[in-house]
């Protein structure tokens, strides 16, 4: 039998860095149960000592997840560590995560620390966190680019002090796989007391090259990979699950690995981390992208009618793609609704939540003939966004949009619970739409993106919406959906200036 490969989600920790990508404490969760539904081993739910929120969110995570490991990172610091013991306090299984850097650039430049000071704290670190777990991972930041001696030196000083897991990261993804994969074989074989620990990879994509590093380490004797949904991070991103999963599935050829997943999981998991972050995935994607499974070339096509082994190398299904997804309808009742939203891990605190979620399915089945479980997914959202951000609401919209004229658009907002209109023009009906939003809410921000995706197929598919907004310095995403597109991206506009008007101050990681 081959050895287990543990599978340690960060989508809400470090995913959650992507400029704009920053989740509620219920879209957390939310996401978090996904990723227990998909069997994955361990979720870094956050860093609690960031602020506030962080720690109400990965909290809610170690209270609401049952089956896997809840982690709560933290620098190696006696507060941090503090912070993210109680957090995790009413887990079944917590992780506490602490790091701290041992590159010569990092320790001089950042931390003002001496080699002798980064491993005496790193060993207290870990000491302290023991006496809150026997689980506990380390990490030296930026190993890639550390001095090998030191780094063994503080990787087997840490495995005496009580650390179980070694994680080894690319912080700036600056490795290459060869030269990675010869690093975690150096370490295993160098530290002394290697095999009292698990020797887990962190890779970022800033080359193109986070899940071949990965694989590369795995290979090398690494038994945990650390990745995200949807390749999801800062930057470019952090290794993408789905890759480093499937690849280890489909290749037993050649990894005497095997991960516990649930594969026909990954689908859903990645149109909700989709959903949730408005960060949309391209139909190129491996494995999740809209065009994985697709043939275009006749002669592609040919081969897979007479056997699909020909040019598929795994089963769509495997992953979660279904032929028909469509399950309810404008005379489903609510007990089906119910029924289809606990499948897809979606659950309401009261029947009132229950009822007006019923309502909100009802109009849109009105508008929409099949609904499909991205719709379902789409208006659970925006219910979320709006339950959540009640600066700005949109009451009506009136557009007005003709061969020849100069586009209009009226709107009416709810603003600190009061009504307030204004009309404006525009180069088209969503910019007038806009500017009329602006001449009310006076936010000043400026739009760096606007991104409009199909949920579903069809001309009567509803319309997602996704705009980026910046304001001194502060990056939100705002999302909207809507069988009307330029409703839809009304939603999206309010929903990022009520982001804006929230958003907490976090820590970085690495600052």
């Amino acid at each position: 039998m081959n050895d287990r490969l543990i599978i340690f989600d960060t989508t809400l920790r470090d995913g959650e860095q992507s400029p704009g990508a920053s989740m509620t404490r219920d879209e957390k969760v939310r996401i978090a149960r996904a990723l227990e539904r998909l069997r994955v081993d361990v979720i870094e739910a956050g860093f609690p000592i960031s602020s506030i929120g962080d720690f109400e969110a990965v909290k809610a995570v170690a209270g609401a997840i049952k089956d896997s490991t809840v982690c709560g990172l933290a620098r190696a610091v006696p507060k941090d560590i503090e912070r993210a013991a109680e957090a995790l306090k009413e887990a079944v299984s917590p992780r506490i995560h602490t790091f701290i850097a041992t590159s010569a650039i990092h320790m001089e430049k950042k931390l003002g620390m001496s080699p002798h000071q980064v491993l005496e704290q790193a060993v207290a670190a870990v000491r302290l966190a023991r006496n809150h777990t026997d689980n506990v991972e380390f990490s030296p930041e930026d190993a890639g680019r550390s001095e090998l001696d030191f780094l063994c030196r503080v990787i087997e000083a840490v495995i005496d002090a009580g650390a179980r897991t070694i994680n080894i990261p690319d912080t700036v993804g600056y490795s290459v796989p060869e030269q990675f994969g010869g690093l975690i074989r150096d370490l295993i074989e160098r530290v002394p007391n290697a095999d009292k620990a698990v020797f887990s990879v962190h890779c970022h994509n800033d080359l193109g090259l986070a899940v071949s590093n990965s694989l590369s380490a795995v290979l090398n004797g690494a038994r945990q990979v650390e990745c995200t949904i949807n390749g999801l991070g800062e930057r470019a991103g952090n290794a993408a699950l789905e890759e480093v999963v499937m690849t280890v599935r489909t290749r037993q050829d050649i990894f005497p690995v095997d991960v516990r997943l649930d594969t026909t999981q990954i689908v859903t998991c990645s149109r909700l981390v989709s959903n949730i972050t408005g960060f949309a995935v391209q139909p190129n994607k491996a494995i999740v992208g809209a065009n994985a499974f697709a043939h275009e070339s006749g002669i592609h096509q040919d081969g897979v009618l007479k056997s699909r082994e020909t040019y598929e190398i795994m089963r769509a299904q495997d992953v979660g793609w279904k032929e028909n997804r469509m399950v309810l309808g404008k005379l489903s009742g609510r007990n089906a609704f119910r029924s289809r939203l606990g499948e897809l891990g979606i659950s309401f605190a009261s029947e009132e939540e229950l009822n007006a979620a019923f309502s909100r399915f009802k109009d849109l089945a009105d508008k929409k003939h099949e609904i499909y479980d991205e719709d379902l997914q789409a208006l659970v959202t925006d219910a979320a966004m709006k339950a959540e951000n009640e600066r700005y609401q949109l009451v009506a919209l009136r557009v007005c949009s003709e061969t020849g004229e100069v586009p209009e658009a009226t709107v009416t907002l709810v603003m600190d619970g009061q009504e307030h209109g204004a009309t404006s023009k525009g180069s088209g009906p969503v910019d007038a739409a806009y500017r009329a939003i602006e001449s009310l809410v006076h936010s000043n921000a400026d739009l760096q993106l606007y991104s409009v995706n199909n949920i579903t197929s069809g001309t009567d598919a509803q319309g997602e919406v996704t705009v980026r907004l910046e304001k001194g310095g502060r990056i939100v995403n705002g999302q909207g959906a809507d069988t009307d597109i330029v409703v839809a991206s009304a939603k999206a506009y309010i929903n990022g200036l009520n982001k804006m008007m929230l958003l907490v101050e976090r820590t970085h990681p690495q600052v």
